[in-house]
């Protein structure tokens, strides 16, 4: 590929549009969330992403001593 035809395609592809992936508003929320929805909401993701991780640390031990 020469310069002149990579400059082509770069410029093509700045000159096409994106198609939006989500609608994304500017009106405010049509459901507000509250303190006690967001604590619920992390709460689940943080025992759900660190619950198994932290299983695992803690058993390390015993895995590393498990016969086969």
């Amino acid at each position: 590929m020469s310069l002149p035809t990579v400059s082509r395609l770069v410029r093509s592809a700045l000159r096409t549009q994106m198609v939006p992936v989500a609608n994304v508003t500017t009106k405010p929320a049509k459901h507000n969330v509250t303190a006690g929805e967001q604590a619920i909401a992390l709460t689940v993701m943080f025992v759900t992403i660190l619950g198994p991780s932290g299983w695992i640390l803690a058993h390390l031990e015993d895995y590393k001593n498990k016969k086969a």
